[in-house]
């Protein structure tokens, strides 16, 4: 069955029907072109039956890839057959018979809270020693927001890379986020974490300074002071502006600073990343008597099964509260 370009019409249908971003639609592209490729083509892919997804699935099994990324590509399989039948471009769906490998449920890795508070005690003292440049003082003080923004709101790398430079300057004790499928929340924001969105501030305003004197003084001209303004201003859209396509800071550099953190804190580099700040974030917030529906609210997660991952702090919080509270405890232990 000839159909063209059905990938293309599928991510077109996410990005419209379900908003779906751009990270999104980007895994879902590589997922489906290795797909695609296997199959040998596009039109073959469309036009595959059931035995051609059992020889792609088995394919991913031999090349060494986790139970649960072989399931994720089922998944997008199945929504893209799904897909093509209820559009009508094929009479059948070949995927909905399939059965994804079992998973289980791995706890997510959480960083304790002496660890958490290394981190940020040592993101902050190389934000505040002297620097050699004003864009190192400035890069310095960004990763310290890292830190903070993160551990106090639970944000997503994604959502931290994009939020605009507004979000420093609004009022009252929360910000509104944009997360997964457009949707918006509003985090509440500590102290801390809007003290150090300052102190970055700060710094960048000033290595901004220092970059644009030295350009005047390079440049020649109303022209060449004309282009820098312009620049400016583009830079004034984001929080954490960059040279990236996008115009403000990637998630893989957010990803990079953070190890670079976490040596220089005497903390295995493997053991950190956004999302486990993200972890920590919400364990910690469990462990010390938080709802698990407000987590969840916190988090953005539309469903409240993708924030029982966390329950096994609720566990063990639960174990201890029998523990220390059950007026029969202590004859137990006796």
């Amino acid at each position: 069955m000839p159909m063209g370009r059905p990938v293309a019409l599928f991510l077109d249908m996410l990005a419209a029907e379900r908003g779906a971003s751009a990270n999104t639609l980007a895994a879902y592209q590589r997922d489906l072109d290795d797909y695609a490729e296997f199959l040998g083509g596009q039109d073959k892919a469309a036009a595959c039956a059931t035995p051609d997804i059992r020889a792609y699935l088995a394919e991913l099994t031999r090349r060494g890839l986790k139970g649960a990324t072989v399931a994720r590509r089922l998944s997008a399989l199945r929504q893209f057959h799904r897909f093509l039948y209820v559009e009508g471009y094929r009479g059948d769906d070949p995927a909905a018979v399939l059965e994804g490998p079992k998973r289980g449920r791995p706890l997510p890795k959480v960083l304790s809270l002496a660890e958490v508070t290394r981190l940020i005690d040592t993101a902050h003292e190389r934000a505040q020693a002297p620097a050699a440049t004003p864009a190192e003082g400035a890069r310095r003080a960004r990763v310290a927001c890292f830190v903070e923004l993160l551990y106090a709101t639970g944000l997503r790398v994604s959502e931290l890379a994009a939020l605009p430079a507004a979000a420093a300057r609004a009022k009252g004790d929360a910000i509104i986020v944009r997360g997964k499928g457009n949707k918006e929340r509003l985090v509440p924001l500590g102290e801390p974490a809007r003290v150090a969105m300052a102190a970055y501030r700060t710094a960048l305003a000033a290595a901004r300074a220092t970059r644009e004197k030295a350009a005047r003084e390079k440049a020649a001209g109303d022209k060449g002071a004309g282009k820098l303004e312009a620049g400016a201003k583009e830079e004034g859209r984001w929080l954490f502006p960059s040279s990236a396509a996008s115009g403000h800071v990637t998630r893989q550099q957010v990803a990079l600073d953070l190890k670079d953190l976490a040596a220089a804190a005497g903390i295995d580099a493997a053991k950190l990343s956004p999302h486990v700040l993200r972890h920590a974030f919400a364990s910690h917030l469990l462990a010390h008597g938080a709802e698990l529906r407000m987590v969840q609210t916190l988090l953005g997660h539309s469903d409240i099964s993708t924030t029982q991952i966390y329950t096994h702090v609720l566990d063990e919080r639960l174990k201890s509260l029998v523990r220390d509270l059950h007026p029969l405890a202590d004859e137990d232990t006796e």
